[in-house]
């Protein structure tokens, strides 16, 4: 059955217009007619079974016959990252890990930050793609770039993933919480010295993602599905 998403309908509702957008998606590139049943995500657990009742191009109108709530998941995964400057790089991870099943992503400004500003607008568009793709119920929430110290102030304990030899490193298993804790990710130039000591004066734990140096999408995705499997 065809999955759609609009993030306006709630739970109990008895009838619903799509937005334009998945309308024309059902209506006319799908060719659905009054009478077919569709499935609807609204981003937070919840899977609607409805009848398009009016299969108008830009205002389809449905009636729900059924919906069912998913229990939210067990254990939060937050990757905060300093998105790199290809844009192509930073789609590629916000697809794979929506499928995977990351709960939130922050965009962090760091010192050797190579892209300054990140538009949300695309990036979510991918991620609703991905979350349909993966029959997933629950949408990650996106954040907008702020700099590291702001992120700091907001999250004052999590994870930090760098490539300085000598400091102390341990494994995700060994520290992660299910809670309020994010793993940071440095731009392709790694954090400076200064932002890691930083760091490490909060409450935050170095880790280690392996043996190999990762370029920063694949650092960012690795930690993700390490988060995943613990």
């Amino acid at each position: 059955m065809n999955l759609f998403y609009d993030p306006e309908i709630e739970a109990g509702t008895e009838e619903f217009q799509l937005n334009e957008e998945e309308s024309r998606h059902a209506c006319k590139v799908l060719r659905m007619k009054n009478g077919d049943h569709l499935h609807l995500l609204n981003g937070r657990g919840t899977l609607f079974t409805a009848e398009i009742l009016d299969a108008a191009t830009k205002k389809c109108r449905l009636k729900i016959c059924a919906s069912e709530q998913q229990k939210s998941p067990e254990k939060e995964i937050h990757i905060a990252v300093a998105p790199t400057k290809n844009m192509d790089r930073i789609e590629w991870f916000v697809e794979k890990a929506t499928e995977i099943g990351v709960t939130e992503i922050s965009w962090i400004l760091c010192r050797n930050s190579e892209r300054k500003v990140v538009k949300n607008e695309r990036i979510e568009k991918i991620a609703i793609s991905a979350m349909k793709q993966s029959k997933r119920l629950y949408l990650p929430k996106i954040n907008e770039l702020i700099t590291l110290k702001d992120f700091l102030k907001i999250h004052p304990k999590g994870a930090i993933a760098h490539c300085f030899d000598g400091r102390e490193q341990t494994v995700l298993k060994e520290i992660f919480q299910a809670t309020n804790f994010p793993i940071l990710i440095g731009p392709e130039g790694d954090f400076s010295l200064e932002e890691v000591q930083l760091i490490e004066n909060l409450d935050y734990k170095g880790i280690t993602l392996g043996e190999n140096r990762l370029r920063t999408e694949t650092a960012a995705l690795v930690a993700c599905m390490q988060c995943v499997f613990l």
